[in-house]
């Protein structure tokens, strides 16, 4: 029998998975779900002094592509569109910072909870033009 599960806790669920899994990773947590607009980054870290805007993507199966092939051209320039925004906002506009993302693939449930995953981060998954 099939679990039922609520797509929207889907998003939250995978992210709370991504920031756990860059904590332990040695990244800081500085934002999460930052907003400009109506564009968001998901988690905003700090791995050393490199400024890491990360999108996370989770799916419960592979069958329409890998979770990572999600972020399409137009999510990138939103990303983008949103990272400049912080990056001058908060006056860190020589920072290095790079694009990442973090892909989760579910693979068991419990409880109408993820309890079994795949997590795969792609550092420098894409890159803004000048």
């Amino acid at each position: 029998m099939k679990v039922a599960y609520d797509p929207h806790l889907l998003g939250p669920e995978g992210e709370q998975i991504a920031a756990d899994y860059l904590a332990r990773e040695g990244y800081r947590i500085m934002e999460r779900n930052y907003r400009f607009h109506r564009n968001e980054i998901d988690i905003i870290a700090l791995q050393k002094q490199t400024l890491c805007f990360v999108e996370v993507k989770t799916r419960f199966s592979s069958a329409h592509g890998h979770p990572a092939e999600a972020v399409t051209p137009q999510k990138q320039r939103e990303i983008i569109k949103a990272a400049r925004a912080y990056l001058t906002l908060f006056g860190k506009i020589d920072t290095d910072c790079r694009f990442d993302v973090v892909a989760i693939l579910v693979q068991g449930m419990e409880e109408n909870r993820i309890n079994s995953f795949t997590v795969e981060h792609f550092q420098d998954a894409f890159w803004a033009s000048s």
